[in-house]
């Protein structure tokens, strides 16, 4: 008889799961990327660019494009 049992994988997902994390990584550094900057130099001084419409809304779907993208990339089944 010819009974050879399968050998479990070292990895615990296959290439494109790992690629799909990938993706989803750099979109949460690119959101936070997205977040950053605005500040002033001088303390004294209030600098309303840190409300802008990048940093308050477009950058937190970013992240949150990228979470769920992660989340995805753990949770899909594979094709076997």
């Amino acid at each position: 008889m010819d009974n050879k049992l399968k050998q479990p994988s070292a990895f615990v997902f296959e290439k494109q799961g790992y690629i799909i994390l990938l993706i989803g990584i750099a979109f949460i550094i690119v959101g936070f990327a997205l977040m950053s900057g605005g500040g002033s130099d001088d303390p004294k001084v209030f600098n309303p660019e840190i409300f802008s419409f990048r940093r308050i809304t477009l950058a937190p779907i970013v992240v949150m494009i990228g979470f769920g993208i992660e989340i995805y990339a753990i949770m899909r089944k594979p094709k076997n």
